[in-house]
C-alpha cells in the first residue's frame, strides 16, 4: 500500500516483495551483492536511493556513476565511488546521491537474479518512489544505427508481450508492461536533447545472441538468409525496433514490484543489414553513450522540479 501523508495530500510509491517467507527469516543475505540485514545497516545506506540505473557491463556502470557525479553536482567530481558488492565478481553497484548504478550481466538469467537482490535491498531499505532504468545497447530492426529506444513494451520471440518462467515444473506467465508515462518522459527527454533521434517501439528479448537473434554468424545456424529477412519483417510488422536479451523479465519483475521501469537502448547496427559490429571503436562508444545522457537529463529535470516543489 503506498504510504499517505493526508496532510500535504501526497502519497510515497512502495516497493512490493511477494513472499511471506522473508518475515521469518531472521536474516536475508544477498549473497550475490555481499550485503545482508544483519550485516549491513541497508536503511542508512541506501534509504536515499530514488533513481536505479542497470546496465550490463560493471565498467559502464562505474563510469555513468562519475558521470552522473559530474555532470549533476552531486559529489566531488575527484571522488573514489567504491563497489558496495566488493568481495563478490558476480555484480558491481556504485552510489552517488539518489543514485544508484548496478551490473547485471548478459542475458535473463544473470538479471533476474540480480533483479531479485536488488528488489529486497530496496525494501530492506525502504525506499519509496524509486524508478529504475536498464539502460543497454541493442540491434535495431529498420532503424539507422545510434538511434536510441525507449521500450514501449517488451515482447518475446514470438512477439508475445509476456514473460514465461517454469516454476515446480509449471509455467507462469508474466506481464511485461512498462511504465507508459515514464516511457513518453523519456522520449521528450530525447526531443530535448536533440543529438540523436529517440523513438518508442516494441523490444523483442531474445534467450541468447545468435539463433535467437536470427544471426547467420554463429558456430550453428540451419536457415538462410530468406528465412532471416522474413522473420525481422514479421517483427518489425509487430512494432518491434530493437533486440536484446534482458528486458521482459525486467518489466515482469518491476512490475510485480510496483517499481516504476523503463528501458532504454541505442541501436549498434540495423540486423536487417548486418550481423556483426563494423562501426569502429570511437562509434560505438559514441553511441553507448547517449542512453546515459538521456537519462541524465531526465534525473536532472526531476531533481530540478523536486527542488522547486
Amino acid at each position: 500500500m503506498p504510504r499517505c501523508d493526508e496532510k500535504n495530500g501526497t502519497c510515497e510509491r512502495t516497493i512490493y516483495v511477494k513472499n511471506p517467507h522473508l518475515d521469518s527469516m531472521k536474516d536475508d543475505i544477498l549473497y550475490h551483492f555481499n550485503l545482508g540485514t544483519s550485516s549491513h545497516d541497508l536503511p542508512a545506506m541506501f534509504e536515499d536511493v530514488k533513481f536505479v540505473c542497470v546496465g550490463g557491463s560493471p565498467r559502464r556502470m562505474k563510469s555513468f556513476t562519475e558521470y552522473i557525479a559530474k555532470d549533476l553536482g552531486l559529489a566531488d567530481p575527484n571522488a573514489e565511488y567504491p563497489n558496495l558488492c566488493e568481495g563478490t565478481d558476480r555484480y558491481a553497484m556504485f552510489k552517488v546521491g539518489p543514485l544508484l548504478s548496478v551490473s547485471h550481466g548478459m542475458g535473463i538469467p544473470s538479471i533476474s537474479i540480480m533483479l531479485h537482490e536488488l528488489i529486497k535491498l530496496l525494501y530492506h531499505a525502504r525506499c519509496t518512489d524509486v524508478t529504475v532504468v536498464r539502460i543497454g545497447t541493442s540491434g535495431g530492426i529498420g532503424l539507422k544505427p545510434g538511434t536510441v529506444v525507449v521500450t514501449k513494451q517488451s515482447v518475446d520471440a514470438m512477439f508475445k508481450p509476456s514473460f514465461e518462467q517454469i516454476i515446480l515444473g509449471k509455467p507462469v506467465v508474466r506481464s511485461t508492461e512498462l511504465d507508459a508515462k515514464l516511457a513518453e518522459d523519456l522520449l521528450k527527454c530525447g526531443d530535448d536533447l536533440g543529438q540523436f533521434e529517440t523513438v518508442i517501439g516494441n523490444t523483442m528479448c531474445t534467450l541468447d545472441f545468435y539463433e535467437g537473434q536470427a544471426r547467420l554468424d554463429g558456430a550453428f545456424c540451419s536457415y538462410t538468409e530468406e528465412d532471416k529477412q522474413s522473420y525481422l519483417a514479421e517483427a518489425y510488422a509487430a512494432g518491434v525496433r530493437n533486440i536484446e536479451m534482458e528486458s521482459s523479465v525486467f518489466a515482469a519483475m518491476c512490475k510485480l514490484s510496483n517499481l516504476r521501469a523503463a528501458v532504454v537502448c541505442v541501436t549498434l547496427l540495423d540486423r536487417q543489414k548486418g550481423d556483426q559490429l563494423t562501426s569502429s571503436h570511437d562509434v560505438l562508444n559514441d553511441y553507448q553513450q547517449r542512453p546515459q545522457m538521456l537519462i541524465r537529463h531526465y534525473i536532472k529535470k526531476k531533481l530540478n522540479a523536486s527542488k522547486k516543489s
